[in-house]
């Protein structure tokens, strides 16, 4: 299924999708030594975003969060690519500086993407090629 969507970082990445229903911290809500989700009360704390399609929200938390994004980039632990419902300038940024695909405002909502399924993210074209069944709304 191609999805459209908007293109905010540059390339093209292939993995499998993980959705949160949450916003995302990277300053302290993710260990950028493991890529794993370390923030109290999310729902994904303690799963691995290393290599994944990640699908979340938007950002949230400090700029530094960029950074963070970016030394993931460095230490082997960051997502294959970003989907975001809405970009904001801390996600954005890192994902720029980290190298990592990202997009956003996708034709298909968040929501309706289901965990596992094989997804490629082509932010150069800003879209979204969904091997899968979407999700009851």
């Amino acid at each position: 299924m191609h999805i459209s969507g908007r293109g905010i970082s540059r390339g093209k990445a292939k993995g499998r999708l993980l959705v949160s229903p949450a916003p995302i911290s990277f300053l302290s809500g993710v260990d950028p030594d493991t890529g794993v989700i370390v923030e109290k009360g999310h729902p994904l704390r303690g799963t691995s975003i290393t290599g994944t399609v990640l699908a979340f929200p938007y950002g949230k938390g400090s700029t530094v969060g960029s950074y963070v994004l970016y030394a993931l980039s460095r230490n082997g632990h960051a997502p294959a690519a970003i989907i975001n419902t809405e970009a904001e300038a801390i996600i954005a940024t890192g994902a720029i500086i980290g190298g990592i695909p990202m997009i956003d405002r996708t034709s298909v909502p968040l929501v309706k993407l289901k965990d596992g399924v094989s997804v490629t993210v082509d932010g150069d074209a800003g879209t979204l090629e969904y091997d899968g069944e979407l999700r009851e709304a």
